[in-house]
């Protein structure tokens, strides 16, 4: 839990950072095998999830708050394709995250509106972070249950 009340913009980053440090821990410890399992109908798994924020991050930060790439240039399926390895999909997260983290700062202000527009609306940083922030938790939430099911394993 983020104990960090330094100011706006660094306490809404200290909780998306344990929002996707959550997600990452439900990978450890697991094979292959493990992390691309398919428990549930919607063919949802471990590395998908982790592959869709990584899209996620790219999207809302580098996107709308950066003004990087084209609006429809971004894949947000769960399917890791079967060619892509477990570290790979794990390493492009967090490159994504470092990248995230660079634009945020450089932003460096809640109040700081998006270059690209959201549904037509040019909301601020701050908005960004509370909706990446909602999007990662509920994930991780995902993440918790696919785990538990995987090998029992509970808690952050």
């Amino acid at each position: 839990m983020p104990r960090d009340d330094s100011g706006e913009l660094d306490t809404a980053v200290a909780f998306l950072r344990f929002a996707r440090e959550s997600v990452l821990k439900k990978t450890e410890g697991l094979d292959d095998e493990q992390v691309r399992r398919v428990i549930v109908p919607t063919g949802t798994n471990l590395l998908g999830l982790v592959q869709h924020l990584t899209v996620a991050e790219r999207y809302w930060f580098g996107h709308h708050v950066a003004g990087i790439g084209k609006d429809d240039s971004f894949d947000f399926t769960m399917e890791v394709p079967a060619g892509a390895s477990t570290e790979q999909i794990l390493d492009d997260y967090r490159a994504s995250i470092e990248e995230s983290d660079t634009i945020i700062q450089s932003a460096g202000d809640p109040e700081a509106k998006v270059i690209q527009p959201v549904d037509g609306t040019f909301h601020t940083l701050r908005w960004v972070l509370a909706h990446m922030t909602s999007e990662t938790v509920r994930h991780a939430g995902h993440a918790d249950i696919l785990r538990e099911q995987i090998d029992g394993t509970t808690g952050r």
